[in-house]
């Protein structure tokens, strides 16, 4: 019964990373979070260009499934309360239906591949449940993938949004080929982000507040406060200055990725692909009228768990 406390697991599988909660969802539909696990595996590896989700690929995020799989085992959750929902990367794939049976196989459950629309939904769903309260509207929830970027303004019951094909992989592929890029790779791929951002269709002038989630905004976030590791309690809710952002970022941009992997608080397989989402970021801030964000780590696994 939707009313009912119990405890549901929420899957989220982007291009670059896996992510699980495992929650109980309380009689309000908040929810008190028992475990985050995220593993990087870049199932959309190589997407952009071919259309097809590569051979070992899939075998690295079967794997991190198999591994999921027995945590959501070990924890009693009984499989009509797991949530199984795949972006990016596996709207785009010729051979998606592939990687459908290998979710069945491994999790008993139906993998749901959303529409751009239905993943905005979630992120901004997921976001703006954990703000009280909420922030001035209308409220702009930014979420960067690896494949794709979601846009939703929200005004009370009025929301706006669009998915736009760019993201940290993909444009890292696309664009940055050298370590560190160079100022041409560089002054393209904004190029190519500013271009998606004039036809979003997405009025971020209007925004009175901002929220950003993901886990390039919450890793940018880490380096913006200095963090001495990817400290989750350190940076959610925390208010930060988009020029402060940009800074960073231009430095980040500037690194190797052995230079970002020695970072306290990076993720190695997040390293090499995170100046792509970084530009993402610090152009979508550029246009907004406000001179700062909210870094929230509640993201689309809330929204997707609170609907199981």
């Amino acid at each position: 019964m939707p009313g009912d406390q119990h405890l549901v697991a929420a899957i989220d599988c982007g291009t670059n990373s896996i992510k699980l909660l495992i929650g109980r969802r309380r009689p309000d539909s908040t929810l008190d979070v028992a475990l985050r696990a995220s593993q990087v595996v870049r199932l959309g590896q190589g997407v952009d260009q071919t259309g097809t989700l590569a051979d070992e690929a899939l075998e690295r995020t079967f794997g991190a499934l198999d591994e999921l799989a027995a945590t959501i085992r070990a924890h009693d959750v009984p499989p009509e309360r797991v949530r199984f929902c795949a972006t990016s990367a596996t709207r785009d794939a010729d051979n998606a239906a592939v990687f459908a049976e290998g979710v069945r196989r491994r999790l008993g459950v139906e993998p749901e591949v959303l529409s751009g629309d239905e993943e905005a939904a979630l992120v901004f769903a997921g976001a703006i449940a954990a703000q009280s309260p909420v922030p001035p509207e209308p409220v702009l929830v930014v979420d960067i993938g690896g494949g794709s970027t979601e846009l939703v303004l929200g005004e009370g019951d009025d929301r706006q949004a669009v998915s736009m094909d760019i993201g940290s992989v993909r444009l890292h592929e696309r664009h940055l080929r050298s370590d560190p890029p160079t100022a041409a790779e560089i002054a393209a791929c904004v190029a190519d982000i500013d271009q998606h951002l004039d036809a979003c269709g997405i009025p971020l002038d209007r925004a009175r507040s901002v929220i950003g989630t993901s886990g390039t905004i919450k890793t940018l976030a880490c380096g913006v406060l200095d963090l001495g590791a990817y400290d989750r309690e350190a940076f959610d809710r925390a208010v930060l200055a988009n020029a402060d952002t940009a800074a960073f970022v231009g430095e980040l941009v500037a690194m190797t990725v052995d230079e970002r992997r020695g970072l306290p608080y990076m993720h190695p397989g997040r390293a090499d692909v995170i100046g792509a989402g970084a530009l993402i970021w610090t152009r979508i801030l550029a246009r907004v009228p406000v001179p700062d964000h909210i870094v929230s780590e509640a993201d689309i696994l809330h929204g997707i768990a609170a609907a199981i």
